[in-house]
């Protein structure tokens, strides 16, 4: 299976808490929702596309329980019967059970397992935000595909999916588009480790 993760993310970089003021509060963050203002019909087709394409879902812990608490109950939701019926994985060092089935707990050295995951046969093994598992998948050189979701807005708090300090990587554009509402969509693929330069071949740069 190839490893794609899907993550909202601001103008200024932070994936914390796009859906409701009180999605993750951690850290002291008080500017959640701050992506639902955008949504517009057209994503929504374009989200339902994509998970239409997962055979398995992997989730950090945070993150499973907001879903598992959310979802079992959107029975009206046209993307409810996927995501409930789903196999799901799930990153934890402190759950011992997982209700919303079917689930497998990962512990341990959780990017050998979820290579092991992407040794099985199938399409996509999707995460849903979860943005330090994305991150710590992303150091391992375990992901294939980026999709970024980016909205209109500067949110001025909370973490960031690429925080300073984290591993260089790599990328090529694959697609993108914008919709009505304003979203951003990018897709990358993987390029392995990034190329760096100087501008006009110089020794001293632009400004040589």
């Amino acid at each position: 299976m190839q490893l794609v993760v899907q993550e909202f993310l601001s103008l200024d970089g932070v994936s914390q808490g796009p859906g409701a003021p009180d999605e993750d509060t951690s850290d002291g963050f008080e500017r959640g929702g701050w992506f639902v203002p955008h949504l517009d019909e057209e994503f929504e087709r374009l989200a339902g596309s994509w998970l239409g394409e997962a055979d398995a879902l992997l989730f950090g812990r945070r993150t499973y329980q907001n879903f598992a608490r959310d979802w079992p109950a959107m029975t009206d939701h046209p993307l409810a019967g996927i995501m409930n019926g789903l196999p799901k994985y799930v990153a934890s060092r402190s759950l011992t059970t997982a209700e919303w089935n079917p689930t497998t707990i990962l512990s341990g050295d959780v990017p050998a397992q979820v290579a092991e995951l992407k040794r099985q046969p199938g399409r996509e093994l999707q995460i849903h935000g979860s943005a330090r598992l994305a991150q710590s998948l992303l150091a391992a050189g375990l992901i294939d595909t980026l999709r970024l979701v980016i909205a209109p807005v500067v949110v001025g708090q909370g973490r960031r999916l690429f925080p300073d300090g984290g591993t260089p990587a790599g990328l090529r554009l694959a697609d993108h588009r914008t919709t009505p509402g304003g979203l951003s969509v990018h897709v990358f693929e993987s390029a392995g480790v990034p190329e760096f330069g100087t501008y006009g071949g110089g020794s001293g740069g632009a400004g040589a």
